[in-house]
This record gives structure tokens, sequence and C-alpha cells, in this order.
């Protein structure tokens, strides 16, 4: 940990809407109580703190870390709906909600609770075994990905992409985010993807992508 920087931004609660620093997020906003938030956002500092709901309900209760998200580009339709993308500045953990009378939900938060600088990149055996396994996961899953593509992507925005992406459940979600070190998550998304493509009932059992 780090030290710490309070500050109040408006938050998406999104199950699944991982991410991370130096990634993009494209969302499509429909909700009017989200439009309102996009609005004000765009209006004042640009940016929404994406976080996972750790339970249900509503207003549900949250995980205690999330990422900010700066909006980068934003477009709105005819309807009032918005599809913005968000690049992902740095994570956060969260120290309270606060009621400020908007439709959406407000937070102080700790922009310091992570050390977000770049990482060091992995070593060419891990490298490996994270293309490796996401070729058995992504055929075990029947989609069609260029991997030619995908093994010109740097070691970070690779193994975010899978954790963004693959459809791990909230809980493995939330750990892939405050993993600490990028080794780290690309060892817990190795795991992860083996676990699901060979549980019974996995993805080598015909399980799709949602």
């Amino acid at each position: 940990m780090m030290g710490s920087n309070p500050t109040r931004i408006p938050i998406f609660p999104l199950a699944g809407g991982l991410l991370f620093p130096r990634s993009q997020l494209p969302l499509h906003i429909f909700e009017p109580r989200y439009r309102d938030m996009v609005r004000d956002a765009l209006a004042g500092q640009g940016r929404i703190g994406m976080i996972q709901p750790s339970g249900s309900g509503d207003p549900a209760p949250l995980f205690r870390s999330g990422c900010v998200g700066e909006i980068i580009a934003a477009e709105e339709l005819d309807d009032g709906r918005f599809n913005i993308v968000l690049h992902g500045s740095n994570r956060f953990r969260l120290i309270a909600e606060r009621d400020l009378g908007t439709p959406y939900r407000q937070a102080d938060v700790d922009l310091a609770a992570f050390d977000d600088s770049e990482p060091e990149p992995l070593g060419l055996a891990q490298r490996a075994e994270v293309e490796r396994e996401a070729r058995r996961f992504g055929d075990a899953l029947g989609l069609a990905v260029d991997w030619g593509a995908v093994g010109q992507l740097d070691d970070e925005m690779l193994v975010n992409a899978i954790a963004q992406v693959a459809p791990f459940d909230v809980g493995a979600k939330q750990a892939l985010l405050e993993e600490d070190s990028l080794a780290g998550r690309a060892d817990l998304v190795v795991q992860l993807m083996q676990f699901q493509r060979l549980a019974p009932g996995g993805a080598d059992a015909g399980q799709t992508l949602q």
C-alpha cells in the first residue's frame, strides 16, 4: 500500500465490468440514472469509478476496490443513451459512499491504495504459458481469435484483456483486479482458464461465452 489520496467520484456498479490502468472499456449507457452520471461527468472531471457489486439488491453492496475510468470518447444517441469509452487511470479503494442527492451513486475513494506504475514485463516462459492456455481456452469456447494479433499485444494488455473478456465469475474477476503484480495476475488468469476449461461442465463441455 502507498499513502492516502482521497477524492470523490461517481461510481458505476457493473458485474464483470473490469477496468485496469492503461486499458480501455467500451460501455453502452441506457439507464436514466447512468445517463445523468455520464452527462455530469462530461460537464465535470470526465471520470467514472468502475466497481463490481458484491451481491444483489438496489442499491447492491459493493466490493471495496475498483478502477477510475477517464471518458476518452462519448456519443450521445438521439434517445439520450450514450456510447462511451473509458481509459483506466488507476485503481482505488472505496472509503465510503456519500448521499449527495444524485440518482447515481457517489463515493469517496483512495486513489493511492495501489501501485499502478507500469509493471515489469513477464518472463518468456510465463508469457508463453499465458498465450498457450489462452489458445486452449479460446478453442474450448469455440471462439474465432486472431492469434497473430494477440501475439503482438504487450504483456499487460494481453493479461488484462483476458481478465476483462473471459467468462469468469464476479469473485474471480475481483481477485484479478486486486492482484498487485502483473506476474501474479498472469498466474491467476492461467489458473482460472485451466480450471474453467477442465472442470466438469466447463468450457471443454461446450460452455459458450455470454
